[in-house]
């Protein structure tokens, strides 16, 4: 007869079982066996003859990456030591749920079903995702692609990926197909969460054919709904089910302590990669770029200065939520307890009204949108209404640029700074015009500003970042009293770099920079430090800058070099230093120029910066798009898209059209675009030469546009090849 005995016990990483078979044999049982092989018991008669055989299997323990403070209670079971501090970003949600458990978090009225989530919530759909990924096979350290846009899930599932330790890869569904298949492959992504099934319909044959996947995740609609006969040897999981998986293990985890015993758990590291966000840029492939827990914590800690966010503001969240911009300023207002609406273009002039956001965050082409409706209700009001309104707007202009005066905001390049007998003359001045001119002011916001504001919201201050704020728009929303500060940073650098605060919001600049955070600018050729006030290549350095791209150690040394500092491609300028006079409080703010690859050198060899001509020209209501042009060529030229109706309104209103027409031929549009784009531009260094009228709008469906709204110059400027070399013949 045999009788067999189990023992198990876990050393390091390894748990090791014994199997111990007893039978009846000539040899004698020794003593020592169980002292040998510490926690096996058996039982050996006297006089009995055994002979023994032992079996070893070795298991290795599961690997669990955790959240440290997210999931303190998993680690400190292990043992480990667990600190109040973030170290990663999925922290955040410990301490905003103790702090803010039952307030609104957020609010997608436009999914079906419509969500709102209050802290509490929110962290909780948060670790059953987390636990969900684990359950399906998903690893750390391994890549997760997320293509999906704007809504309270994709918060779920970024951060759900993140706190199991995976690395998330991040895009938008109105990328094109081609440009979402190199970046799953270049990212090595073993799974995909998508939108909803009508998206993946899209991607379903090429990722099918040309992609591994081990899985895949919908966040929204219904499994019935995907392309089945494409997807027939992938798993496929509805959110519903992710969720109820996690669910059920973290129960069975928090009810067993033998199920807890078969993992071993580890801290995610504040230096380990939490996302890939891959470039958008205006010209080339999308490069991989690698951000840390810790540089995503750095804008999370030091954004206060320039949103001072209270417990209870309300967001609206329009841009894509996987852009760098949007999902750090995210992060950061989600530890202040504020309340996060999701929109989209089509609804956000309603949701403004609805809403009433304190904040909008966003880029400066929503900004230029707002302003154009603002100036077409003003211009279809009666003629007496209008004629008050942008009377009281020209006062508070002028006013508001006194003001700027005698508070020291009044921007300046120039390095030598004015006498104090001049400075208190020039203060005394715009006092007292500024004085005369504030009564009326006043009545303006009585009468007319206060209805803008009723209709926009955004009672504390619009952000603006990811791109140029044209001057004049600036200056309007100044003028009618909407606070808009203007931001400044690259997705290499998580991405803020620099901000305008509310208390010294330099207009035509983009700020000082944030906190631990250096600025240089230097001369494009020989690399040396320019003094205040000159122009050259901006450079900065600090915590948040990337760790690299992936895959891409060329591109690294390029843009990253030995001390740490993150080459921008922008062109610009640091403000002097004044101890007085109207520039007194400028100094150190950043101004920027524009990229350095989009300067235009003519075969004069003269550089132009098209940005501040594009600006200018942008300040008419006859013009929807411009690129300005002219690359080796003696002179500038610009591709146009009209705004039509605008462009038939003037032509009616100076007679070179009947009043009942209803269309204008292409050689008087083009005739009157052109005296208009004079006139705009007539203060710039260099003038527009001939002109390209073209009928389709620069889109991000056509690819002319990147995610975040910028013209991609390049592109453009291929498409219309032919139409340019024409142009300047």
């Amino acid at each position: 007869m045999a009788t067999m005995l189990v023992s198990a016990s876990s050393f390091d990483n390894y748990k090791y079982s014994y199997q111990f078979l007893f039978s009846r044999s000539k040899l004698h049982c020794s003593k020592t066996l169980a002292t040998k092989l510490p926690g096996v018991r058996f039982r050996v008669s006297p006089g009995s003859k055994f002979r023994v055989f032992c079996e070893s299997k070795m298991q290795e323990l599961q690997i669990r990456r955790c959240s440290p403070l997210l999931e303190k209670e998993s680690l400190s079971s292990n043992g480990a030591l667990v600190s109040e501090e973030w170290k990663a970003v999925p922290d955040i949600w410990r301490s905003s749920a103790e702090k803010y458990g039952d307030q609104v978090a957020v609010v997608d009225p436009y999914h079906d079903p419509p969500s709102t989530m209050t802290y509490k919530q929110l962290e909780l759909e948060i670790l059953d995702f987390t636990e969900g990924l684990r359950v399906i096979g998903l690893k750390p350290e391994e890549k997760l692609a997320l293509f999906a846009d704007n809504s309270c899930r994709w918060l779920v599932a970024d951060q759900g990926i993140m706190a199991m330790g995976a690395i998330n890869v991040v895009r938008g569904s109105r990328s094109a197909l081609e440009e979402l298949l190199h970046i799953y492959n270049h990212s090595e992504s073993v799974g995909l969460v998508v939108d909803n099934p009508e998206f993946f319909n899209r991607l379903a044959g090429t990722f099918c054919s040309k992609a591994t996947m081990r899985f895949i995740v919908l966040l929204w609609g219904e499994k019935s709904c995907l392309a089945s006969d494409e997807t027939l040897d992938v798993p496929i999981f509805s959110y519903k089910e992710i969720m109820e998986l996690g669910r059920e293990s973290r129960v069975a985890l928090i009810d067993s302590h033998d199920a807890r015993q078969g993992y071993k758990y580890e801290a995610i590291s504040s230096d380990d990669i939490a996302t890939l966000v891959y470039t958008s840029g205006t010209t080339g492939n999308p490069k991989g770029v690698m951000l840390t827990h810790k540089n995503l914590l750095h804008q999370v800690g030091n954004l206060w200065d320039t949103v001072p966010a209270e417990a209870g503001d309300r967001f609206l969240s329009i841009l894509p939520t996987w852009h760098a911009y949007e999902r750090a300023c995210e992060y950061f207002i989600f530890t202040h307890g504020i309340e996060q609406v999701y929109t989209s273009v089509r609804n956000l002039k309603d949701d403004l009204r609805h809403y009433q956001p304190q904040y909008l965050i966003s880029v400066p082409l929503v900004y230029e949108t707002l302003y154009s409706g603002i100036q077409k209700q003003l211009s279809t009001s009666s003629t007496a209404r209008k004629l008050i309104a942008l009377s009281f707007i020209r006062v508070s202009l002028a006013y508001m640029e006194l003001k700027r005066i005698y508070e020291g905001l009044y921007l300046t390049r120039n390095q030598k700074q004015p006498s104090y007998l001049v400075s208190m003359l020039d203060w005394l001045w715009a006092r007292i015009i500024a004085a005369i001119l504030w009564p009326l002011h006043v009545l303006a916001k009585k009468l007319v500003y206060e209805k803008i504001h009723s209709a926009i919201g955004i009672s504390k201050a619009g952000i603006s970042g990811g791109g140029s704020l044209p001057m004049h728009i600036d200056k309007f929303f100044e003028a009618i009293g909407v606070k808009v500060q203007n931001g400044y940073g690259l997705t290499e650098s998580s991405p803020v770099i620099a901000a305008r605060r509310p208390y010294c919001n330099v207009l035509g600049s983009v700020g000082h920079p944030i906190q631990h955070t250096e600025f240089k600018i230097v001369d494009a050729e020989t690399d040396e430090i320019l003094p205040p006030g000159s122009t050259g290549i901006v450079k900065v350095r600090g915590p948040q800058v990337m760790k690299g791209y992936y895959k891409n150690p060329l591109a690294t040394k390029h843009a990253l070099d030995e001390d740490g500092w993150l080459n921008t491609g922008d062109i610009g300028w640091i403000a002097p230093h004044h101890s007085v006079g109207r520039s007194r409080r400028c100094g150190g703010v950043i101004v920027i120029e524009g990229r350095a690859k989009d300067t235009i050198v003519l075969s004069s060899g003269e550089n132009v910066e098209p940005l501040e001509i594009e600006e200018a020209a942008m300040r008419s209501s006859l013009i929807q798009q411009i690129v300005v042009i002219g690359q080796d060529q003696r002179r500038l030229a610009a591709i146009i898209v009209p705004n039509k109706d605008e462009v038939l309104q003037a032509a009616k209103n100076s007679s070179i059209v009947d009043a009942d027409a209803v269309d204008l031929g292409r050689d008087k549009m083009t005739s009157l675009l052109y005296e208009e784009l004079k006139k705009r531009t007539s203060e710039c260094l260099f003038q527009i030469g001939p002109i390209l009228i073209v009928d389709e709008p620069f889109t991000i469906d056509g690819g002319l546009m990147t995610p975040t709204m910028k013209i991609r110059r390049d592109r453009v400027v291929a498409q219309y090849k032919e139409e340019i070399a024409n142009l300047y013949k």
